[in-house]
């Protein structure tokens, strides 16, 4: 990747399922940065404010990882500004009229109108959220 220091980390396999005896798990180093980055010079990190895209599994604090270099469509997950003001949202096609569409029903879709002065800043192509453990709070390591 151009202009891009790798930084590999440790990689290890966990099985989901029934445990393993207990063995050397570090297979490999990984660079998240092969995995979430296609189009370095597009790509931008965005942390996510709010509610609105709950149902669609992300938070607000969460981080999203955007590439402008990928063609919005209806389905797409999109950063827009909105009269200025950012926004996280679906891209939706509503009776014929493109929208802005939350993924909690507590939010209005935006339509894409004259009205509204949107312009679509990139695609969301990963979400990056951290897992909590009880009260909020990160889960411990041990």
């Amino acid at each position: 990747m151009q202009g891009h220091t790798p930084l590999p980390l440790p990689l290890a396999t966990a099985p989901a399922g029934f445990p393993s005896p207990a063995e050397d798990y570090l297979d490999q180093r990984l660079d998240l940065n092969e995995h979430l980055v296609r189009n370095p010079a597009s790509t931008y990190f965005i942390r996510v404010q709010g509610d609105s895209m709950r149902g669609a599994g992300i938070a607000s604090g969460d981080l999203l990882v955007v590439d402008r270099s990928v063609e919005p469509r209806p389905g797409h997950v999109v950063v827009a500004a909105v009269h200025g003001e950012l926004t996280v949202k679906r891209l939706k096609r509503l009776g014929g009229l493109l929208v802005l569409a939350p993924e909690n029903p507590d939010f209005a879709p935006i339509p894409l109108n004259e009205e509204n002065a949107v312009e679509i800043w990139g695609v969301a192509t990963h979400v990056i959220h951290r897992l909590t453990g009880g009260g909020g709070a990160p889960c411990s390591s041990r």
